[in-house]
């Protein structure tokens, strides 16, 4: 499953479902939880379900509802039958949400779970455990608007719209937690979509600290995160010479390549980077 952009939409506006799946999106969320009113769930678990049993061009995850709410049973009826693709977890604690989510799941089958690893407190000491439920993660994201109310931050950014420390931490274990599982790590979402140079430059910067995809809000982002996550001609072709490289003298630690000298790491990097084409 590649998730290099993930897009959210409303489940409770159907008539945006075909524009999203024609955004060229790796994957569409079908959203229960903050996009839609209390007084909508209900109407909004129809439209999921008929999506989902409607033939479908794009893999389709759904966002159900927090744990602790006394929703995200009803969610699961709704939607399992129609046989989602995958399932976002909101306000999700670790390992141990994972459990309890697949106890709701009971006998029928659990389809990957993408957790939104950081929106409460306590949540931030639990990334580590999610390595404890690898088989069930299609990956790991986080979030930076839920935990700042939970705390009684005014805002999680700089005025210039760079994340404050606090935040860049939270972001930082989420990298590292989705690693240590061995998932793949999911940037949070871009909160413009009025600045596609800004947006670019986010991209890239993810991509650099190791994010291999990123949760979009609106179909005019997906094409910048689907180029911003796909590696250049010009990698691929080095990444191809360090493996050729490599293959052309077995059990060497160290080689020339270009007058530059690589060893073991850049191999691992350009074995990943080949990785995403496959």
């Amino acid at each position: 499953m590649r998730l290099r952009s993930l897009l959210f939409v409303p489940a409770d506006r159907p008539e945006r479902f075909g524009r999203a799946a024609a955004s060229g999106a790796d994957a569409i969320i079908l959203d229960l939880e903050d996009s839609v009113a209390a007084e909508r769930k209900a109407s909004a678990r129809v439209a999921a379900a008929e999506c989902l049993s409607a033939r479908r061009d794009v893999t389709t995850f759904v966002r159900i509802n927090p744990l602790d709410g006394g929703l995200a049973r009803t969610d699961l009826d709704a939607v399992l039958p129609a046989s989602p693709d995958g399932l976002v977890l909101p306000k999700a604690e670790g390992a141990a949400s994972i459990e309890t989510l697949l106890t709701l799941i009971g006998g029928r089958r659990a389809p990957p779970i993408l957790p939104i690893a950081t929106e409460t407190p306590a949540a931030i000491f639990e990334l580590g455990s999610y390595r404890m439920a690898t088989t069930h993660l299609a990956g790991l994201t986080w979030g930076a608007e839920d935990l700042p109310a939970a705390i009684g931050a005014s805002t999680s950014r700089e005025e210039d719209g760079r994340y404050t420390a606090p935040y860049e931490m939270v972001r930082s274990l989420t990298l590292f937690g989705a690693h240590a599982a061995g998932v793949p790590a999911i940037e949070t979402v871009f909160p413009r979509i009025d600045a596609p140079d800004a947006l670019a430059a986010y991209v890239a910067r993810a991509r650099r600290d190791g994010f291999s995809g990123m949760m979009a809000i609106h179909p005019t982002q997906v094409e910048a995160i689907n180029s911003g996550f796909s590696p250049t001609q010009e990698e691929i072709a080095r990444a191809l010479a360090i493996v050729e490289a490599f293959a052309a003298q077995p059990g060497v630690g160290a080689i020339q390549l270009d007058g530059r000298m690589i060893d073991r790491p850049h191999l691992i990097q350009a074995r990943r980077i080949l990785a995403i084409e496959e």
